[in-house]
């Protein structure tokens, strides 16, 4: 019997926003993976640990991710990392992958998922809070009211976007492109905040686009609201 790969959502960054899913499905399981070279270096593991101690004596493997525009390469990588999580599975053994956030919004997990399900293994998701949804709670603001649309974009992909449709927009993936966000935000006319690794220790808030800086690290999340919402 093969294994079950779970891709198990972490949340943004606080342990206590972990799932009793998430947390289970851990404990209950051996073989833990996390994106990037290092396992105990992984803001996924960090997060997990913070919630379940014990992952530490459990077999960490990490996969590297890398953050490249060379879809050859991102294949080549991702291939690689399937086929290692692959030879637990054909033990039989199950194995959790971590992700930030939630396992269905732009994860890296889905990449293996595809490859996983095309060589014929189980794959199971399982949610977790999505990093707008944590950011939007701590800055006390709703996403959407009423008939309101959200709109959830990549912003270091289209970061040229004018943001003229009604709604809530959420800029995911904003800080290698900064400045130039920065810069469509302030030509929409709206009301903008982010938050800078939400939920981690060294969290920022920031409550309009000119604090934000051009340098903001890799977790951060601009949320843009229209003045009359």
């Amino acid at each position: 019997m093969r294994g079950i790969a779970y891709g198990v959502g972490v949340g943004p960054g606080d342990p206590e926003l972990m799932t009793l899913k998430a947390v289970r499905l851990i404990r209950e399981n051996e073989v833990i993976a996390v994106p990037g070279k290092v396992a105990k270096e992984s803001a996924a593991y960090k997060i997990a640990s913070g919630a379940v101690p014990e992952i530490s004596e459990k077999t960490l493997v990490p996969i590297y991710m890398p953050m490249i525009r060379d879809r050859a390469k991102i294949t080549e990588e991702h291939r690689k990392g399937a086929k290692l999580l692959e030879e637990y599975l054909d033990q039989g053994k199950n194995v959790v992958y971590l992700t930030l956030g939630d396992s269905t919004i732009y994860c890296t997990f889905s990449y293996l998922q595809h490859i996983l399900e095309e060589d014929g293994y189980q794959v199971e998701l399982v949610s977790g809070i999505p990093s707008f949804c944590a950011a939007a709670a701590r800055l006390n603001t709703s996403l959407t009211e009423w008939n309101e649309p959200l709109h959830v974009i990549p912003a270091s992909h289209q970061k040229d976007e004018a943001l003229d449709l009604p709604g809530t927009y959420v800029l995911m993936k904003s800080a290698s492109h900064m400045k130039e966000i920065k810069e469509v935000l302030a030509a929409s006319g709206r009301r903008v905040s982010c938050v800078e690794n939400c939920g981690m220790e060294n969290e920022k808030v920031y409550h309009c686009a000119e604090e934000i800086p051009d340098d903001a690290g890799y977790f951060s999340l601009v949320i843009a609201e229209e003045k009359n919402s």
